[in-house]
């Protein structure tokens, strides 16, 4: 109310820590160099084990599955589907985690 103890705009504003609705092209170009350190640490893999004459189940499945950065597209490198959102699309810098877990698969169609 009124005196010494009434609220100010920026404590009545709720939130403190506000995540911006999309990312920076700052974030962005980070984003894009961990999509494709992942992509060089799943080719030296494949090269070093192949060299040996081995393969694993894993890495195969990786590369038939996951698209290279690359080929991937703008909304898939930065959006993650969410059935919860409006349009079933949000940014990835609003996932847990989203700089150390790789989001690399959608639901087709969406």
């Amino acid at each position: 109310m009124f005196g010494p103890f009434r609220l100010t705009n920026p404590l009545a504003g709720g939130l403190l820590w506000k995540i911006p609705w999309r990312l920076s092209s700052h974030q962005k170009y980070r984003q894009r160099g961990r999509l494709r350190r992942v992509d060089a640490v799943i080719a030296t893999l494949d090269s070093a084990l192949a060299r040996m004459g081995k393969s694993m189940k894993k890495v195969q499945r990786w590369k038939v599955e996951m698209p290279r950065e690359e080929e991937m597209l703008a909304k898939d490198k930065y959006t993650v589907f969410d059935r919860k959102v409006k349009r079933y699309r949000k940014g990835i810098h609003k996932v847990p985690k989203w700089t150390r877990v790789s989001q690399r698969l959608n639901p087709p169609g969406f």
